[in-house]
């Protein structure tokens, strides 16, 4: 299927000069929105057509996901987006998260979500027993004991498949989940807020830990 073309406009009003790409919807465009003035196209029609890089040489570390409790299936729908282009091996969805058949998750996962293998478990604690030995599991929380995602020290050597639990976004992660943890990680928050958007704090995350350098 051929790339979709887009076309940039310009107002031609010197006080408004209002500059933006075309809707995929339109195809002609001729009154500008913001002030009404004449539009004109600005030089040639471009596709977006995207790049896959792969890690080539770099060391990529097996990594799974458990979603633990999520409530919004958009969120959910950007992690599975995310989980894609990283390479995710699976993402264990628990208790109240949206699984990909949610219409919102179609929405924001761009069809990703029909590319990561995923499985629904109502009992987050029973998957954790299940794995917990053959995997180095990780909780994203901050808390009083958790250690920066880009400290040199307190992460293990990642000789194991790794497991990172992601949280809910109000009460984050089950206590009993990081008890069952190797490490409780979190990122540094240098403004005035706590943390952030779960779907964004997992994807810095699953990058880190997927293509971490082995010390």
């Amino acid at each position: 299927m051929a790339e979709p073309s887009f076309q940039v406009f310009e107002c031609q009003n010197p006080e408004c000069r209002f500059r933006f790409s075309s809707d995929l919807t339109i195809t002609k465009m001729v009154a500008c929105p913001q002030c009404g003035d004449s539009l004109q196209p600005s030089g040639e029609t471009y596709s977006n057509e995207k790049v896959s890089h792969t890690a080539g040489s770099f060391p990529a570390h097996q990594l799974e996901l458990l979603l633990d409790n999520l409530r919004s299936a958009l969120n959910v729908g950007s992690i599975f987006r995310t989980a894609d282009g990283a390479g995710v091996s699976h993402i264990y969805c628990c208790g109240t998260t949206p699984t990909p058949d949610h219409p919102k998750i179609i929405k924001t996962g761009l069809g990703a979500e029909g590319f990561v293998s995923w499985s629904y478990h109502r009992n987050s604690l029973k998957v954790i027993d299940n794995l917990k030995e053959k995997r180095l599991v990780y909780s994203l929380e901050t808390s009083e004991s958790s250690i920066s995602l880009f400290a040199e020290k307190g992460i293990l050597p990642q000789d194991k498949p790794i497991l990172l639990i992601v949280g809910n976004e109000i009460s984050g992660i089950d206590p009993e989940l990081m008890k069952r943890s190797q490490s409780v990680l979190s990122l540094p928050m240098t403004g005035s807020k706590t943390s952030l958007n779960v779907a964004v704090a997992a994807g810095i995350a699953i990058y880190a830990l997927r293509f971490r350098k082995q010390y």
